[in-house]
């Protein structure tokens, strides 16, 4: 990809292609920082209806300095628009292949008037008695439409918890060598407050104190009015079946009319777990 091709799909990016999607891939790979790169590479992905786009985006929004822009993008009528095209092209291509069927029917009639009625009749048992090919039926990940792009729609809670890209983890400190010199100093520190505490017996612990947790600091919070659809496929998506099942459960009580849906998804969750486990 060239300078001009490159300006031209920032100017216009519901132009972004295959052949623009896979270029940008190749830029991104040589200039990981290039945020304009990598949010054109993730409007192609989304116009494929590629499995790779919701990973994608995990990977673009550590990159972007700004996640509510990126945000901001991704629902963006304009951002959807490029994939309502993509399905416009592909049905507009399918329905200009012609079928012949008048072929088919003449060639299967010579056919049969070639067999011999005794032929025709045993053909006839043949297939009376073999069992019907039953038509495949939707694998469990198919019916969650696991790897599909997930659709946020202005849910900034959604896109928070999809965009937790790893568990937090620990900071290393050096330990620091602790010395004679050190221990001395403060033992000595710990004799000065308990003569303070002897001196002072006013001062008392504080008693019957109950801890303050996470919850309570950030005040109660109303589960379900958070609980959308899309957060539940986010969980489906990071493997957290257990906070899936939960979130479903939660839309039942909050979607009674779509109790059906949300059960079926329960127990095909469940099937999931149980070929994870």
């Amino acid at each position: 990809m060239n300078v001009s091709d490159y300006t031209y799909i920032l100017n216009k990016p519901d132009a972004v292609n295959d052949r623009h999607t896979f270029a940008l891939e190749r830029i991104i790979h040589e200039f990981p920082y290039l945020q304009s790169a990598r949010a054109l590479h993730l409007k192609g992905l989304y116009n494929q209806d590629s499995f790779r786009y919701n990973q994608q985006l995990k990977v673009t929004a550590a990159y972007t300095t700004d996640r509510s822009v990126l945000f901001d993008f991704i629902t963006s009528g304009d951002f959807k628009t490029l994939q309502q095209q993509f399905f416009a092209e592909k049905e507009a291509m399918i329905r200009e292949i012609t079928v012949n069927e008048s072929e088919w029917v003449r060639w299967e009639t010579e056919l049969e008037a070639a067999i011999d009625p005794l032929e025709r009749s045993i053909l006839h048992s043949i297939k009376e008695a073999s069992p019907e090919t039953s038509q495949t039926s939707p694998t469990v990940e198919e019916k969650l439409q696991i790897g599909r792009p997930l659709d946020f729609s202005g849910e900034k809670h959604s896109f928070s918890e999809w965009l937790q890209l790893a568990s937090v983890k620990p900071i290393e400190r050096e330990t620091p060598h602790i010395t004679q010199d050190d221990n001395e100093e403060k033992k000595k520190k710990l004799a000065l407050i308990d003569r303070f505490i002897e001196a002072n017996p006013k001062i008392a612990p504080v008693r019957n104190s109950e801890p303050i947790t996470l919850a309570t600091a950030r005040g109660t919070e109303d589960t379900g009015s958070l609980m959308t659809e899309t957060l539940a496929k986010v969980y489906l998506e990071q493997k957290k079946y257990n906070k899936a099942i939960q979130a479903y459960e939660i839309l039942i009580l909050k979607y009674p009319e779509k109790s059906s849906l949300f059960a079926d998804r329960i127990s095909d969750i469940r099937i999931l777990q149980q070929n994870n486990n």
